[in-house]
């Protein structure tokens, strides 16, 4: 229930926003952990942190400008894979920030970076790969591009996405019926 509520609060965080950034720009939103939030061992339970990075993702999709146009063209984001390394934990009503950054594209993919930090340092870091879908099939790279009005250079991806990248194939090539 208490997703349901920032979601809420974040569409209205939106309906107020007059800020953009650009496409490449990392994007910050605040958060605090409640005790909803947390587990038995009074942290930010694993499950959550995912949770929070779909909701910090829909805000940085409007902080670059994008979030009108998908939902104007009835694109929808779909998640391929993740990757997440735990590093702190957050404590009960502890303030943190999630800040998130597309860090480059292939042929088909999206790849963001997440990190979750506070004051104590950094809590995780995450890499996550997706796509936009409409009803015909998935959006070409090219074309959401285009709509972001993107004119810069294709990022070079970060080491680490191009070794997880690697491994995400090896893992599908390793599983295919033989």
């Amino acid at each position: 229930m208490n997703l349901y509520i920032r979601l809420l609060l974040l569409f209205f965080k939106i309906k107020r926003n007059h800020q953009y950034q650009g496409l490449l720009d990392t994007v910050d939103i605040d958060y605090k952990a409640l005790p909803t939030d947390c587990d038995i061992n009074l942290h930010l339970t694993n499950s959550r942190y995912l949770a929070m990075m779909d909701l910090s993702r829909t805000w940085m999709t409007e902080r670059v400008g994008l979030l009108k146009q998908i939902l104007k063209r009835r694109w929808f984001p779909i998640v391929n894979a993740t990757a997440i390394t735990y590093i702190r934990d957050i404590k009960p009503m502890q303030r943190y920030t999630i800040s998130t950054k597309l860090v480059g594209w292939d042929h088909k993919y999206f790849y963001i970076e997440q990190k979750f930090h506070s004051a104590r340092g950094l809590h995780a870091i995450a890499y996550v790969r997706g796509v936009f879908k409409s009803k015909k099939g998935v959006i070409s790279v090219e074309e959401m591009l285009e709509v972001a009005g993107f004119e810069g250079k294709t990022p070079i991806l970060p080491t680490e996405v191009m070794h997880w990248k690697e491994m995400l194939e090896q893992k599908k090539v390793n599983n295919l019926p033989k």
